[in-house]
């Protein structure tokens, strides 16, 4: 294998809304959908003299979020003003946290194509979220409603080594964050964003190179492409005997390339100070001993113990985890059933394929894990071949109800007396007279075509096993 030229350094800062009903330091809600600037007051539009309430839910959420990641949480903290100048933050400070964050150390196991890793986390601190702005045609506009959400933000030791390692842990990440409850991660309404810092430095050499940082992006895609294009125009800058210029850039995901915005700030030039208006975090260990019991299984537990207690393989167990409400679902319906592998198989397939198909959540399914249950022991006992059982499958998924209702109704259960059986493969004999002269000529796939017979003519019902076992003493004759 041949040694890389260069070695890429990766340090990511994941910004984490929290699920609250409340803004971070003011009692409006949080919303994504609200009409822009309806859901605001003085004190997130920075009115002078309106004055900062702490949520004590989203410190509670930030803790739990540090304890799922084995992080060292602080029991005296405080809120910073971390200062500058743009137009989503109308007070010019956002409220943060800076040397004393509620949560410090930690790390993330990932899986790599060299084994387990683990990347390690420098920090996680609570902070407000700024407003959006909207740039039209013409003319920009900022919409107030999403500043002062609560917002973690998790950074990581610059641990990551490649592209494919940063999507990893955001895929691990964003899968503790749902078990832990703390937050919804919906991309899609900006619940998790992430800066990246890279620098590439010669292989060898243990001096970290000069870093550059891409902002905002909002997509996991959005953070490999960005960093596979950045790996490689670094290290054509360093082949060309360039300097990497220490900036902020930013991901244009229609042309595939990052563009320099500005020269990157350092931390002194925020001028961070503690916030005045804000008393410190006092939190008691009996608190913070109340909260770790309360956690949930962690995502690599779960799958360990799947394939323990279910006997799956831990690819299947990995894809049922990877979603807490599909884990969920699975292991209702498991424990209802004899034959867990089955379950896995139809979550994994069916259920799966027709919520990507739909843009639903497993939640809103109608088709219930009871009924998932007895659907695959209705299978089992050979009530039902496999092709009714998928039509049995998509009725419940579209109308909900219990498959032994559904199966006497539409009258769909399996034909596997032998007499019926042979009626149909006689007459699907003497009906394919050319496909019994192929069969006994040696063209074994022949027989295929007549067993797909018998099943048209039992609109699907006969037993397969049986109509082959049946066609196969027949054609002997």
């Amino acid at each position: 294998m041949v040694e890389p030229e260069y070695v890429a350094t990766i340090g990511l800062e994941v910004h984490v809304q929290l699920d609250t009903v409340s803004k971070m330091f003011c009692a409006c809600r949080t919303s994504f959908a609200a009409p822009p600037n309806t859901a605001v007051c003085p004190v997130c539009l920075g009115y002078p003299g309106a004055l900062p309430v702490m949520n004590r839910k989203a410190v509670e959420y930030t803790v739990r979020a540090g304890l799922m990641l084995d992080c060292d949480i602080q029991s005296h903290s405080k809120f910073d003003r971390k200062s500058y100048f743009y137009p989503d933050m109308p007070k010019n400070y956002q409220i943060s946290q800076y040397d004393q964050p509620l949560c410090q150390g930690g790390g993330v196991e990932i899986d790599t194509d060299a084994g387990t890793r683990i990347i390690r986390l420098r920090r996680i601190h609570l902070e407000e979220d700024v407003a959006k702005n909207m740039h039209f045609a013409q003319s920009s506009g900022v919409d107030f409603n999403r500043a002062g959400t609560p917002l973690m933000e998790i950074v990581t030791q610059p641990d990551i080594e490649s592209a494919d390692e940063a999507l990893g842990f955001l895929q691990t990440l964003k899968a503790l964050m749902l078990y832990s409850g703390v937050s919804r991660c919906n991309l899609e309404e900006g619940n998790m964003r992430c800066d990246v810092n890279i620098s590439m430095r010669p292989a060898g050499r243990e001096a970290l190179g000069t870093k550059a940082e891409i902002k905002n992006l909002n997509t996991f895609k959005g953070v490999q492409g960005a960093l596979l294009y950045e790996i490689d125009r670094q290290a054509d800058v360093l082949r060309g005997g360039g300097e990497i210029v220490q900036e902020t850039r930013r991901w244009d995901v229609d042309v595939g390339k990052t563009f320099s915005m500005r020269i990157k700030e350092d931390d002194h030039d925020y001028r961070y100070f503690p916030d005045p208006d804000l008393m410190p975090v006092v939190l008691e260990p009996k608190e913070i001993a109340d909260w770790r019991q309360e956690l949930p299984e962690a995502p690599r537990a779960r799958r360990v113990r799947f394939v323990e207690q279910y006997e799956l393989p831990d690819y299947d167990a990995g894809v049922l985890v990877a979603d807490k409400a599909v884990a969920d679902y699975f292991e209702e319906a498991a424990d209802l059933s004899s034959n867990s592998k089955a379950v896995s198989n139809w979550i994994m397939t069916e259920m799966l394929r027709m919520l990507a198909e739909r843009e639903g959540a497993i939640t809103d399914v109608l088709i219930r894990p009871a009924a998932l249950a007895e659907l695959i022991g209705l299978v089992d006992d050979e009530t039902l071949n496999s092709n009714s059982a998928k039509e049995v499958f998509v009725s419940l998924f579209e109308d909900g109800g219990m498959p032994a209702a559904l199966v006497k109704e539409k009258g769909l259960a399996q034909v596997s007396d032998s007499a019926s059986i042979e009626a149909f493969v006689e007459q699907a004999i003497a009906e394919n007279p050319k496909s019994v002269s192929d069969y006994k000529a040696g063209k074994t796939k022949a027989a295929k075509f007549l067993v797909g017979q018998v099943m048209r003519m039992s609109q699907g019902r006969s037993n397969p096993q049986l109509v082959m076992k049946a066609l196969e003493s027949r054609l002997a004759d």
